[in-house]
């Protein structure tokens, strides 16, 4: 049995001096994070934390996130991180549907958590970062119970079973879901995916993805599965100090997703930064354009690059050997080690080689259920060909090639008929990535009176670009069929996210 904070004491028995955390030129090592996690859970159990209560934090990428984070496990509880710039009245739902017992907050963050605190009637206390805040709950303060004598926490009995994290997707339509993985998920998807990327202690990796995001907080438990040090950014916001913090801490690792990549593009190239040491680059949350490949692999020829495919409800399903991306361009790659992976048609049987339809994820890595959701689970977590087991229904469209490499095709809501022909707007934004003016693109269906649907395109051209709505089309028409061309252009000053860094599709900003 392994729970994930074990990965935590293991290393800081191995590598007591190493940096666990780098954060604006603060070391924080593993001995240091083991030992204050300990007196963390502590103190929860003393405020009447029992296993399996959730804990809600709402803070931005931080030491004192992270000492939080294995605190609660340590204490038997369910980690529950928000992304610091949710609304109150998403963080009230959340606080509320999973009943919160304690929310860790910081004093920047006041205004939102002090109101949402005092609508949410299972919520014990609010453990602040900094000073203690009066309120109308129990008030505790960090920096309190760190200055005290250090003490460990009484074992809570948990086994790799019981919950680990719920992780509420980002509820572009409707109300979020709270993703529920176990320790065992968790423990398993970070060997995997440490295995697959050949971490090793001596290992830095940048994380400039929020710690709310799975893909964030997995560097965070693969670091302290591994023993390598992560360097905590608060977000891309700033890529030239990001870019100068790679080069000063050597790192090796930048995970990211596809908008990173695209302003790390715009920044080439780099003049006076040394970041020879990058070993590898990793993207998911979706697919990078080829175009973008090939310029990452211009800039930085001796580092791996790993296309990668994943869902909050399993974290990861595929991942592409960086060998074979010129082989197998497009792919995001083959099922994770110890997952498997069909592309099924509508009664859920796998298909052949070539044919599209539904991606079906099989393995230790498929989360429990939606929180207090049973239709919703139901519809994601359906019977496998195994007695008494479920495997999840992704709802996103593939194909699968021959030898198992998965080629992403579209969100099955994304995908609609133009003129009586499919549209995949990812086929489109791919064609418009070509262009190297083209920063962003995200292509939507509008009603049209003719064709039912039409392809509209919405573009972020490069800084300093002059790249019109006519070079677009023309661009366009000698690529694609004539129905898969957009019927429209608009010209944005960028494109809105949502708090992983996906492109937000349903209010594109003007430009100004």
């Amino acid at each position: 049995m392994i729970l994930v904070h074990d990965f935590l004491t293991a290393s800081a028995a191995r590598f007591p001096q190493r940096a666990a955390l780098i954060r604006d030129g603060r070391r924080v090592s593993f001995a240091e994070l083991d030992r204050d996690s300990d007196q963390l859970a502590a103190a929860f159990q003393d405020w009447g934390l029992t296993r399996g209560e959730r804990v809600l934090s709402f803070l931005e990428n931080s030491v004192e996130m992270v000492i939080a984070l294995f605190a609660t496990w340590k204490a038997g509880g369910v980690f529950v991180p928000v992304h610091p710039a949710t609304k109150a009245d998403k963080l009230a739902y959340m606080l509320n549907d999973c009943g919160v017992r304690w929310m860790v907050t910081e004093p920047a963050l006041a205004g939102v958590a002090e109101e949402v605190a005092a609508q949410s009637p299972a919520l014990a206390g609010v453990l602040w970062t900094g000073e203690r805040r009066a309120g109308a709950q129990r008030a505790e303060s960090l920096d309190d119970v760190l200055r005290g004598p250090h003490r460990a926490p009484a074992d809570p009995g948990l086994i790799d079973n019981d919950l680990c994290v719920i992780i509420y997707t980002s509820g572009s339509t409707g109300l979020p879901k709270g993703v529920m993985l176990t320790h065992a998920n968790m423990a398993n998807t970070a060997r995997s995916i440490s295995t697959y990327l050949g971490n090793v202690p001596e290992d830095v990796v940048i994380c400039v993805l929020p710690l709310s995001f799975d893909y964030g907080l997995y560097q965070v438990v693969t670091g302290a599965l591994i023993g390598f040090s992560v360097v905590l950014e608060k977000s891309f916001a700033y890529p030239w100090e990001t870019m100068r913090r790679m080069a000063e801490e050597r790192v090796t690792g930048l995970p990211g997703v596809p908008t990173i990549f695209a302003r790390l593009l715009q920044m080439a190239p780099f003049e006076g930064l040394d970041l020879g040491c990058l070993r590898y680059m990793t993207n998911t949350a979706a697919t990078l354009p080829l175009a973008h490949l090939r310029r990452l692999g211009e800039l930085f020829p001796a580092t791996r690059i790993f296309s990668m495919y994943g869902l909050t409800e399993c974290t990861r399903v595929s991942w592409l050997p960086p060998e074979r991306l010129a082989e197998k361009a497009g792919s995001v790659g083959r099922a994770i080690p110890n997952g498997e992976v069909w592309v099924a048609g509508e009664d859920g049987a796998p298909l052949p080689p070539g044919e599209v339809g539904e991606l079906v994820i099989r393995g230790a890595h498929v989360m429990r259920g939606y929180w207090g959701k049973p239709a919703e689970t139901a519809r994601a977590l359906r019977d496998g060909t195994i007695q008494g087991e479920k495997v999840l229904h992704s709802g996103d469209l593939f194909r699968m090639d021959a030898e198992g490499f998965l080629y992403f095709v579209g969100r099955r809501d994304d995908v609609f008929k133009c003129r009586g022909h499919k549209v995949s707007p990812k086929e489109v934004e791919d064609i418009l990535y070509e262009l190297e003016d083209v920063a962003e693109a995200a292509v939507i269906a509008v009603d049209h009176p003719l064709d039912g649907k039409a392809v509209k395109a919405f573009v972020a051209r490069r800084q300093g670009s002059a790249l019109t709505e006519d070079e677009l089309r023309r661009h366009c028409r000698a690529r694609l069929e004539p129905h898969l061309v957009p019927r429209f252009f608009e010209l944005v000053a960028e494109l809105p996210k949502t708090d992983t860094g996906k492109i937000r599709k349903g209010n594109p900003r003007r430009a100004g």
